[in-house]
């Protein structure tokens, strides 16, 4: 990042914001500048790499210590950036240098969830609107207050930034919308929550939030329901209707229930009195931790939430620090084990870091539910105790869980007989606790469910059902054609007709429109957008919505391929697959309508033939993401595994803010869970083809190939094949070979990206590294698309050991005898609807 002022100010900067600038130094007088407004029409671009900016600043009375402030903060290595309210130690004029940046403390922040980057915006609009966009205008957080009469914003004494307007009033405030953090002088009203952030350097909302209910506080870690592990019960009758809070004063967090007198709360939770400034987090682990200023660094003086002694082992009762399904024992995470059993139900998600938790061998599949059993754990304890139901065997609780498919656990305990015991289901498993059962004064056991592998000879079975119907049906068959052939050469000229189908009885089909109508909207096919993947695009208009219809032409696209395509996307939904709003079956005529996606599809904006501007890196890795969530959903969250078969850049589209979405599931296949592989013809797009291809067995896994070409080919900006390069450069992939081999995998990194190139080169080689993962040639090797999301959310890292003896493109290619059976590269179009 060049070195510049961090502030650039438009033509309608006002007066008071030159004053700060021209002032940012301490004064003569030896005391910060006290700026705490700042008025309309005032704009701020971030443009250096600072690790704390003020915009606006509250000072303290004296020229060191904590201040409030609010501005733009970056942690290390600065690479993201939030607009946040902060506590730091302002000993060098309105920044601090880098090395310094551990002395700063955010204490509430707008866009926690979409980090900015480099010269993204902040404006204080003339509408009275507070609105945050990245530099290409998206806009990322707003206080929504247009039109409610804002006059300027200002920060408080306690931290507070407000929106007030002409008479000084409230508008909006940041204590009303608590992230992570309280202050004194804060309040959590009935409601409210603070959420956790995912990490210490993930500021994303993790699953751990408190709030106040009309009783007391609360803490919970998310699920379906909320799973508690935590509470502070006040025990007096609540009359009075006004909503219950907790404030954080000195010393003691003041819950008031009935009390309405500000020194008088119903109860306490006793805290260290205040010698400095000091701030409460609910941190990623679960804990509530009160920090205070020493006079050099910030110290935790308390661990606000206290839980039993005799629970509390090794810090093993909180619900995430061993992950989902780990034990924690002495401290350590493992995953659950059948007691004299060789078999194995649950594995680490990550090996070398045991307390990202577990996951089930074998997923739970409701389809097979007669092969869902218990692994049996004793003297194992679970944090949520709350709506135990009573009076239950252990044999109750487990076939009542057996019957439904969300229950994965049963927890079990009882007093004196297993007859007469308690138990509950939960939806979703957090960290386990190992404990002495003598420390209770119950026992408790806990029951997950698994999922056992189908018998071995229920598909011997199976298959001679299959051959010994086949060979009736075959036998049957010859006589019927001998009977009815004369009578089939007759009708053959009427095929079309007879072949039309009655698609309103399918269940879950989207809307079905008349070739007359669509033929209306589109202007008669006036505008197209597109050709490819067995038929061309045009732009249309049902009403006021616009959308794109996909006309699928003659021979190129048959009956298989339409039904392919409308039986499996009609009935599904997912953020990142294009929606199939309707669609025509009339005659010969075979047409769908999608979703209209402006921003077209993503080879126009990583091929730069459109002059479009090169993606940025957060853009880039949002598209990355969106297309392997997309995937993950096809392979493993549907009814029935969907390989899409025809993974490339024309097939994902892009949404006005650059979402990505999959289209053109013509090419699909069904792929029933308990079949490791299935036979098809060979099919796709040259260039993407994984090497299975060449003997037909093929699984969702030429999915995960195709994602590392098309990610390859985002991170690089040109095609996986490109004959305009040098002969050595035409193949992509083997390009990715010697780079590899050479360890100079910065040179093919797209040039265009001064970002990635200049700022973000070890993320950048860490994708590479996920493509050549993607990108093995033994499909086993190859990582579930749901293990690409979780490397792309950071929870796990890319395998280390990766095979760069990548196959030459050319072998796939050459395998195709018929290349009708591949869909042809679309010509160059204005894409902006599905292909």
């Amino acid at each position: 990042m060049r070195p510049a002022n961090l502030f650039c100010l438009d033509v309608t900067t006002m007066a008071v914001v030159a004053v700060v600038l021209a002032t940012a130094a301490p004064s003569v007088s030896g005391q910060l500048p006290d700026y705490p407004t700042a008025n309309l029409s005032t704009r701020i671009t971030y443009t250096d790499g600072s690790a704390v900016r003020a915009i606006i600043l509250r000072s303290t009375q004296t020229l060191y210590g904590p201040s409030f402030a609010a501005g733009f903060f970056c942690a290390p290595p600065c690479q993201a950036f939030l607009f946040a309210v902060f506590i730091a130690n302002f000993n060098s004029g309105y920044g601090l240098p880098l090395e310094e940046n551990n002395m700063a403390r955010v204490i509430w922040s707008a866009n926690r969830a979409s980090p900015l980057g480099e010269n993204a915006t902040l404006e204080l609009t003339g509408d009275g609107d507070l609105v945050l966009r990245e530099i290409d205008g998206r806009l990322v957080w707003s206080s929504n207050t247009s039109g409610q009469s804002v006059a300027g914003m200002q920060i408080t004494e306690h931290g507070n930034l407000v929106l007030f307007d002409q008479r000084n009033a409230t508008v909006w405030q940041s204590f009303d919308h608590p992230t992570d953090v309280l202050v004194p002088g804060q309040s959590l009203l009935q409601g409210m929550k603070l959420r956790a952030n995912t990490s210490t350097t993930n500021w994303t909302e993790s699953k751990l939030y408190m709030t106040v209910l009309p009783d007391g506080l609360y803490a919970y870690v998310g699920s379906k329901p909320p799973q508690l592990y935590y509470k502070y019960l006040v025990d007096t009758n609540k009359s009075r209707k006004d909503p219950t809070r907790v404030t954080f004063t000195n010393g003691s967090l003041s819950i008031f229930l009935q009390s309405t007198q500000a020194g008088k709360p119903d109860k306490r939770i006793a805290l260290p009195e205040a010698k400095s400034t000091q701030y409460i987090r609910l941190e990623y682990d679960g804990h509530l931790r009160l920090y205070e200023w020493s006079g050099f660094e910030w110290t935790m003086v308390s661990d606000v939430i206290h839980m039993d002694d005799v629970i509390d082992v090794d810090n093993c009762a909180f619900p995430t620090v061993c992950g989902e399904y780990a034990i924690c024992t002495g401290g350590q995470c493992i995953c659950p084990l059948q007691t004299n059993s060789s078999s194995s139900y649950f594995q680490p998600v990550d090996e070398r870091k045991a307390n990202l938790g577990c996951a089930p061998v074998t997923p739970i599949s409701c389809q097979e539910m007669k092969n869902h059993q218990f692994l049996t754990l004793t003297d194992v304890y679970y944090f949520d105790g709350s709506i135990i139901t009573n009076a239950k065997s252990r044999d109750d609780c487990k076939q009542a869980c057996l019957k439904n498919c969300s229950c994965r656990a049963v927890l079990f305990r009882y007093y004196h007989n297993d007859s007469d015991g308690e138990c509950k289901s939960v939806t979703e498993v957090f960290s386990l606790q190992s404990i002495q059962p003598e420390k209770l004064h119950y026992n408790p056991s806990v029951y997950l469910k698994v999922q056992l592998p189908p018998s071995a000879s229920a598909p011997t079975q199976k298959r001679i059902k299959v051959i010994l119907g086949a060979t009736l049906a075959a036998i049957s068959s010859l006589v019927l054609v001998i009977i009815v052939g004369i009578y089939v050469r007759r009708r053959r000229k009427y095929q079309k007709l007879d072949e039309e189908l009655d698609f309103d009885i399918l269940p879950g089909m989207p809307m079905r429109f008349s070739f007359e109508k669509l033929r209306e909207c589109t202007e008669d096919f006036s505008k197209k957008l597109g050709e490819g993947g067995f038929g061309s695009v045009f732009e249309g208009k049902i009403g006021e919505k616009r959308v794109a219809v996909k006309r699928l032409d003659g021979a190129r696209q048959g009956k298989k391929e339409f039904l392919a395509e409308v039986e499996t996307i009609g009935s599904i939904e997912h953020i990142n697959l294009v929606k199939v709003i309707g669609f025509c079956a009339e005659k010969s005529n075979r047409l769908l309508v999608y979703e209209y996606m402006p921003r077209g599809s993503l080879d126009r904006w990583i091929y730069y033939r459109h002059n479009n501007a090169p993606l940025d890196w957060c853009t880039r890795c949002r598209i990355i993401l969106d297309i392997a969530k997309g995937l993950c959903y096809l392979h493993e969250e549907c009814r029935q595994k969907i390989a899409h078969l025809d993974i490339k850049p024309q097939n994902i589209l892009l949404d006005e803010k650059f979402n990505a979405k999959l289209a053109d599931f013509g090419l699909s296949k069904l792929i029933d869970r308990d079949q490791s592989k299935v036979v098809t013809v060979m099919r796709g797009t040259p260039g993407y083809l994984a090497p299975e291809w060449l003997t037909s067995q093929i699984t969702e896994k030429v999915d995960v190939y195709s994602f590392g070409v098309v990610l390859l080919e985002i991170i690089c900006g040109r095609k996986n094949i490109d004959i305009s390069q040098p002969e050595e450069s035409v193949q992509l992939i083997n390009l990715l070979r010697g780079k590899a081999k050479d360890n100079e995998l910065i040179d093919i990194i797209d040039k265009k990206s001064t970002d990635m190139v200049s700022h973000h080169q070890e993320e950048v080689i860490k994708m590479l590294k996920l493509a050549m993962w993607c990108l093995q040639n033994e499909s086993s090797r190859r990582p579930s698309m749901s293990m690409v999301v979780k490397v792309l959310e950071g929870a796990v890292s890319v395998e280390n050991c990766l095979d760069c003896r990548f196959v030459n493109a050319n072998s796939v290619i050459s395998a195709q005898d018929n290349p009708s059976t591949y869909s042809a590269p679309p010509s160059a179009s204005i894409l902006s609807g599905p292909r």
